[in-house]
Parts: structure tokens; C-alpha cells; sequence
């Protein structure tokens, strides 16, 4: 894939209908005066770039090598940004996969928005090392069992500051807001994995459907999937796992070197939340999938915890890019009443 398609691994039938979104240009005397500023750079030529269903991006080279905007126009780009940062240099700190450097995020000088700089990285589509993202995958889910082993002091706090050696995170959650495509997720710390992702992830979905789309039949089934969410853990110990948060096939790339994941929505979860939308879109053939099973194999009930995983990112969907995601997502919440 060529430079010009850098970031742009968007899948088609994700972006379709996608609600409006304000991707505003970056290409404007405020917003070049202002990169031109924060670079310390009187060079800066547009290289090519691109953007997703959210936002807009742009490679720009500098007195000082190439780096990548991303733009968002809404008013919370800012949030978005910010938890983008924060979950790259948390992934980066833990030395599994690699990552783009996060440089900054600036507000838009015409108060509309936001950007994120980070480092550019010439990329192409996921080939010749999925299988090596997925053992990579692993280890960075392993990796905060693995700082426990080593008895680093425990702490709930961690990636904040871009610690290159983290402590032990002990509970679920992150330290910011992270969003999943534009919307804010609420990583408040819990103690408690099944009622984090029922309130944190689920509820807050089903919340933003109720609000948009008044549901009745979502309505009438959260109930009863709530009261159940505890049988599908049963026998499972589940402690946290770094995630990326959004790792869908256009979130994952590869350079000379190897795979690169970016886009992140990170928070410390259940290590088999991420396989989820991994599945959902394609982009992740089967040696990924072998590749990552082999370092962390699946757990009894792992198939109904995955339906489970993919109804928040169909919620989600639904939510961003309209109710053609409807269907898919009372089907799941269905299938889950009557397996269990």
C-alpha cells in the first residue's frame, strides 16, 4: 500500500452510513501557522494522508522529518485526542508492539476541534506479519500479570505520565477517558470486571440507543441479559489486561520492520474483549488468531463471552453510523438469553 494510504485502513462497509461527523480540513493559514509554531519548523508540505469514519489525517514534512495530524471538528475532539495520547504511550510502555509516538494535542485556533501530532510511520496493509501481531497481542495483554510476577508495587494509576516502567495495574478501568470512535467511554476504576462492563460499556451503549432510537425491544432485553452477565464468567478468573480498545483490521498495519497497531481506545479489561471486534470486520486472517490463542489459549465459555464482547461493538456501532447495526445487535442479545 502506498504512503499516500497511510492510516487510511478503513473498511467500506464500516463507513457507509456513517452519521455526520465535522472532519474538518486542516488545510487552512490558522492551522499551518500554528503546526508551523508547535514544530519549530518553516518547511511544512502536505504529503498525503487520509482519515476514517471520524477523522480527517494528514502527513506533513517538516524541517525536522515527517509527522501526522490527525483533525477532528467536534467539540469533543479534545477528550478524544487526549485518551488517543494517553493509550499510545501506555502501549508503548509496555515494549510488545509498536506504536506512533504521540507528539501533542492542540486545539483547532479557530475553536472548532481538535488535533493529535505523532510520529509518522510509512505503513502498509497487515501481510507478511499478522501472525506476529498476534503473539504481539498477547504479550501486551500478558503484560501487567507479567509486572505482578517482577512485585512491582500495585497501582490503579498507571500510563498516566507515559511511565516507561509501569507498576501493576490491580483494577479495571484507565486513568482518562478513551473514546471508541467519537464516543467518550467511561473508564472509571472498578474492582469488579462483570459490573464494569455491564455499566461502563454496555449500559452506556444501550443508554445512547435508548436516547437516539427508543428501542423497545433493547429496552425490554438489557434487563434480562443483566441479571445473567455473572453465569458467563463462572470459573473464569479474569484480571486486567492493557487493551487497545478498537483493533479492528483498519486499526493494525505493518512496516519494514513489523506490525504496527494504532487508533487506540485503551483501557485495562478482559483480555478476550479485544478478540471481539478483531473478528468482526476482517483485516485478521487465521494465523493472527493461531498466533495469539497459542501464548494465551482460550478459556471454557470463551465462544459465548465473545458474542458477549461483540454486542458492545455492534451497540456501538448502532450508535455511531445508524440502525442498520440494529438487527445484529438484538440478534446477539436473543442468542445470549437463550444459551444461557
Amino acid at each position: 500500500m502506498s504512503l499516500a494510504l497511510v492510516y487510511r485502513l478503513t473498511l467500506l462497509s464500516r463507513c457507509l452510513t456513517t452519521k455526520s461527523q465535522d472532519k474538518v480540513s486542516i488545510h487552512t493559514s490558522a492551522m499551518e501557522d500554528l503546526l508551523k509554531r508547535e514544530l519549530n519548523t518553516t518547511k511544512l508540505r502536505p504529503i498525503g494522508g487520509g482519515g476514517g469514519c471520524i477523522n480527517h489525517g494528514e502527513g506533513y514534512e517538516t524541517d525536522h522529518g515527517r509527522f501526522f495530524v490527525k483533525m477532528n471538528g467536534d467539540k469533543g475532539a479534545r477528550v478524544m485526542f487526549k485518551g488517543e495520547y494517553a493509550s499510545l504511550e501506555a502501549i508503548a510502555a509496555t515494549g510488545t508492539v509498536t506504536v506512533p509516538k504521540p507528539i501533542k494535542v492542540l486545539d483547532d485556533p479557530r475553536g472548532r476541534g481538535a488535533m493529535l501530532i505523532m510520529e509518522h510511520l510509512d505503513m502498509g496493509g497487515l501481510r507478511s506479519y499478522a501472525d506476529q501481531l498476534g503473539e504481539q497481542m498477547a504479550r501486551l495483554h500478558l503484560h501487567n500479570e507479567e509486572v505482578a510476577k517482577k512485585g512491582k508495587r500495585p497501582s490503579s494509576r498507571v500510563g498516566q505520565g507515559g511511565d516507561a516502567s509501569p507498576a501493576y495495574v490491580s483494577q479495571f478501568g484507565f486513568h482518562t477517558a478513551t473514546c471508541c470512535g467519537a464516543i467518550p467511554q467511561d473508564n472509571s476504576w472498578s474492582d469488579d470486571w462483570v459490573s464494569f462492563y455491564a455499566t461502563r460499556k454496555l449500559k452506556l451503549q444501550l443508554d445512547l440507543v435508548e436516547k437516539d432510537y427508543h428501542d423497545k425491544e433493547t429496552r425490554d432485553l438489557w434487563p434480562q441479559l443483566e441479571r445473567k452477565l455473572p453465569k458467563f464468567f463462572e470459573g473464569v478468573k479474569v484480571t486486567p489486561s492493557l487493551l487497545h480498545g478498537d483493533l479492528w483490521g483498519g486499526n493494525a498495519a505493518e512496516n519494514s520492520k513489523g506490525p504496527v497497531i494504532f487508533d487506540p481506545a485503551s483501557f485495562y479489561g478482559h483480555h478476550e474483549y479485544e478478540m471481539a471486534i478483531a473478528s468482526m470486520f476482517g483485516g485478521f486472517g487465521g494465523k493472527f488468531f493461531s498466533a495469539y490463542h497459542k501464548v494465551l489459549p482460550k478459556a471454557s465459555g470463551w465462544e459465548a463471552r465473545h458474542e458477549l464482547y461483540k454486542l458492545f461493538h455492534y451497540l456501538n456501532h448502532w450508535n455511531h453510523f445508524g440502525s442498520s447495526y440494529r438487527s445484529s445487535s438484538v440478534s446477539i442479545m436473543k442468542s445470549l438469553l437463550k444459551d444461557y
